[in-house]
């Protein structure tokens, strides 16, 4: 490299040498070429050694029979590789699912409450049909409900002989109907247990009340096992004796009984036993036997009467209790404020809070659906609902126990997440084999309400598996990047932002947002000086946040205290990020107040971007006609604001900020569609490829996504035409849609004399007299490093004339432009700031546009090879 810089020097006339007395700022700016055989290398006019965007800077080999080049590193073209003396200074359930899970299991329970009615009622209209005493049986509903059905278990199990429809006899009944025999064309087993399944979901009824529980985490797990033990054990007791009583088909008739003797033949296990019930079974008329009669438990037992106010009493029981646990569980939904229009539903009144207004919505859910009025129809979609919350139940347990959050303990020792996936998995799966098109809809349901939630991401804070999941998940990927080696193909410009308080420059935020946004990191870095510390309130890093939340800014946010400019960027530079999540492009806002501030923060300015480009970042400046700074649009639309001392804003008292373009929103150029407006990129100097990578990546954002890109490039006259194809052969290795390429060859004429004059007016407050000086100019640039001396601006005069004409054709050719991208001048490490600062003043002033200075650290981010 030392002999490639040698050379280079050597080829480029006016370039300071060691043994020259020529300053070391190497201003000489006639756009000399470098001779490697019969090739060239034009040279941009911001260095004698930083050439112009060129072929041969991104090719790997010399298959083209062009030489390989390798553009001059940072370090080249900030620091001479000589100097003389005098230059030698310098993741429990989120949101997302826990708000559709209530949902269901509120909508449930509803259901369950109409489940029961209908079974009432059901039953109610058979004892009619029978018995015509109904107000016999509504007397006697009064009784202690526990002790009925005690009573009813052992009642059944002392059953009178009715042997007309059915019989008490031993084992051939039971190994009759040991095997299953399904009739109908809903007639399987995934259909009977569906219709079924509904009669265990009350075992859940204790969790539904947890809050009146003295000691919940003790008594659920105790609770509900011990529900499921005598539960699962009088279910099978009862169907065993059922099972071991009762034919399956008998007519009911004692017609139908055989005598001693008889001739009459018959078949199947009635004839047996002396019944034939080969006419009813062959019509299908048998309105008796297990598979016919509903009522089979009334005419086993003892009693009838009991059995049928056991059904009156589990039913309305059962009934109530959904009834209740429905409107406590939609509460707690409402209270949360998760899905819009609901909150209605969660007042509550009086001691115990009690939400009316659930009841009656409950009330009327319920209602609709007992107005359906065939059991067998509700009980399936009721299951599948129920299933479905017990699957997402399970599944959150499940994942909250591998996320390995140190806040998941439950107290339960036989606990196991396999158990949980494989019931989560088992239910969803008898979901479909229930009622497949009712599994669909629940799903379709789930879905839409985890999609409005992820959505919207609603302010609350549950403390979720999802969350520790997040944090899992980030910590892996970050981890495994730390083993993964950088390459060209996946780099992406991951941007430090110096926005101070992010609401304070919104166009600032919104700019580097749009082409980050989901691919690519961004902080917002604010730095407090040390006298404004205090000014800062505890809470405003949330508020910030809140306010990126609310503005749909994917990014992070940190503050730095520092005691200037220069050292809370380098600090930021050096700490931020995670591994390779790193920043390597430094985002500022241009300083509208350069010529009016304190020369020693206008030094401190320049060193940070001096500093940037020490640490190998891409440097990119954002510059707008009016500023950044939308402290006076704050404060004239009555937004209050806590200053700091230096009377900045630091962050608005207004937490209601959206991007749906209220009066309260200070809305950005950058949140508005730019149309069909062209994006112009004015590539002066090869940076690596960042200078045209941004603009591109701005361009797939919707608002961005009709403008096109224009590049300008510098050339001669003579070679225009090779210039322009080389460019476009370039463009189209990159696989980049530019809508134009226009070669630069007037940017020798003279500016105009009044463009020239303002740049001259400019500077003039930072010259430094050398007359008032005493002839000591070095002394007094030592201590006054922002000032510029007469030898400094003659030195730089023709660089000055050129930047000057550049701005000139800028303004002309993109008055149209949405956006104007300009490579940034590398500074010289000698370079004075003022001088610095008038320079990028001179190259975009007056442009009515947004434009953006940006400069890569040299080192490619694109390229069109494969491997």
């Amino acid at each position: 490299m030392a002999r490639y810089v040698a050379r280079i020097r050597n080829l480029i006339p006016g370039v300071w040498h060691a043994d020259s007395n020529i300053p070391s700022q190497g201003v000489t700016v006639d756009m000399g070429v470098l001779d490697y055989g019969k090739d060239k290398i034009k040279m941009s006019f911001y260095n004698p050694l930083d050439p112009v965007p060129k072929y041969d800077f991104y090719a790997k080999d010399t298959w083209s029979g062009r030489i390989k080049s390798t553009r001059p590193s940072l370090d080249v073209l900030r620091k001479p590789v000589s100097k003389t003396p005098e230059k030698g200074f310098r993741l429990v359930l989120g949101p997302e699912l826990g708000a559709p899970i209530g949902l269901l299991f509120a909508f449930a329970n509803a259901l369950a409450c109409s489940l029961n009615t209908v079974g009432f009622a059901e039953t109610v209209r058979d004892v009619l049909k029978v018995r015509k005493i109904f107000k016999y049986y509504l007397n006697l509903i009064i009784l202690v409900f526990f002790t009925i059905y005690i009573y009813i278990y052992f009642n059944i199990l002392a059953s009178t002989d009715k042997p007309n429809q059915l019989f008490i006899l031993p084992a051939e009944i039971f190994v009759e109907n040991l095997l299953p025999s399904f009739r109908g064309k809903d007639g399987s087993f995934f259909r009977m247990f569906a219709i079924f399944f509904p009669s265990a979901t009350g075992i859940l009824s204790g969790v539904n009340i947890c809050g009146d529980l003295k000691d919940p985490s003790g008594g659920i797990p105790k609770g509900t096992l011990l529900a499921i033990f005598w539960t699962t054990l009088s279910y099978l007791l009862i169907s065993v004796t059922v099972a071991s009583s009762v034919v399956r088909d008998a007519s009911g008739s004692l017609n139908d009984s055989l005598a001693l003797n008889s001739s009459i033949h018959c078949s199947g296990l009635g004839c047996k036993l002396g019944w034939n019930f080969d006419q009813c079974e062959q019509n299908n008329t048998c309105s008796f036997g297990l598979a016919n009669h509903f009522q089979i438990l009334a005419i086993v037992s003892g009693s009838a009467h009991l059995i049928t106010i056991g059904i009156f009493a589990a039913t309305l029981s059962s009934a109530l209790g959904f009834l209740v646990s429905a409107p406590k569980i939609f509460q707690c939904l409402c209270k949360d404020n998760i899905y819009p229009y609901i909150g209605f539903f969660g007042k509550g009144y009086g001691k115990n809070n009690e939400p009316l207004r659930g009841y009656m919505l409950m009330f009327i859910i319920a209602l609709a659906f007992i107005l359906i009025g065939d059991l067998n129809t509700i009980v399936p979609l009721i299951s599948n609902f129920f299933l479905c919350s017990y699957g997402l139940i399970n599944f959150s347990t499940f994942h909250a126990s591998i996320t390995k959050s140190p806040g998941w303990r439950p107290q339960y020792r036989y606990f196991s997440p396999w158990t949980s996936l494989f019931a989560a998995v088992l239910s969803f799966v008898l979901m479909f084999l229930f009622t497949w098109w009712a599994a669909l809809i629940t799903f379709g349901i789930v879905l839409c309400l985890l999609g409005y939630v992820t959505y919207k991401k609603p302010q609350v804070n549950w403390g979720t598996s999802y969350q520790a999941g997040f944090y899992n998940m980030a910590l892996s990927f970050s981890m495994s990047l730390t083993g993964v080696e950088d390459h060209v193909k996946n780099f992406r410009p991951q941007c430090l932002v110096l926005t101070g308080p992010p609401n304070v420059r919104p166009a600032l935020v919104d700019f580097v947002g749009t082409f980050t946004k989901n691919i690519s990191l961004m902080i917002c870095g604010n730095i407090i000086m040390e006298d404004e510390k205090s000014s800062f309130p505890q809470h405003s890093t949330d508020m910030l946040v809140d306010w990126l939340n609310q503005r749909k800014v994917r990014s992070f946010y940190t503050s730095f205290t520092a005691d200037s400019l220069k050292e809370g960027a380098h600090d930021l530079m050096q700490a931020s990020g995670l591994g390779k999540l790193k920043p390597n492009t430094l985002v500022l806002g241009y300083k509208m107040n350069w010529q009016e501030c304190k020369p020693e923060s206008l030094q401190d300015y320049v060193n940070t971007i001096s500093d940037a480009f020490d640490s190998s970042y891409g440097i990119a400046i954002l510059r707008m006609m009016d500023g950044l700074d939308v402290t006076s649009d704050l404060h004239s639309a009555g937004v209050c604001f806590m200053t700091g001392q230096n009377k900045a804003p630091l962050l608005s008292a207004n937490p209601d900020i959206s991007d749906d373009g209220s009066d309260e929103q200070v809305r950005s150029v950058f949140q508005t569609k730019q149309g069909r407006k062209s994006v112009d990129i004015y590539w002066i100097s090869d940076d690596g490829g960042l200078t045209l990578l941004v603009p591109y990546l701005l361009t797939r954002r919707n608002r961005w996504k009709k403008s096109k890109l224009r590049v300008f490039i510098l050339g001669d006259q003579e070679t225009m035409k090779e210039d322009r194809k080389d460019m476009k052969m370039l463009l189209k290795r990159f696989r980049l849609e530019i809508e134009d390429i226009v070669v630069i060859t007037d940017v020798d004429k003279p500016p105009l004399v009044k463009n020239l004059q303002r740049y001259e007016e400019s500077i003039a407050p930072f010259r430094l007299s050398e007359e008032q000086a005493g002839g000591d100019v070095h002394e007094l640039k030592r201590l006054s490093p922002w000032k510029v001396s007469d030898k400094d601006l003659e030195a730089i005069k023709p660089k000055v004339e050129r930047t000057v004409r550049l701005n000139e054709i800028i303004k002309k050719n993109s008055i149209h432009a949405a956006l104007v991208v300009i490579s940034l001048p590398v500074p010289d490490v000698t370079c004075p700031s003022s001088l610095y600062m008038s320079w990028l003043d001179a190259l975009s002033y007056g442009i009515h546009c947004p434009a953006l200075l940006i400069r890569g650290n040299q080192e490619n981010v694109m390229t069109f090879y494969c491997q």
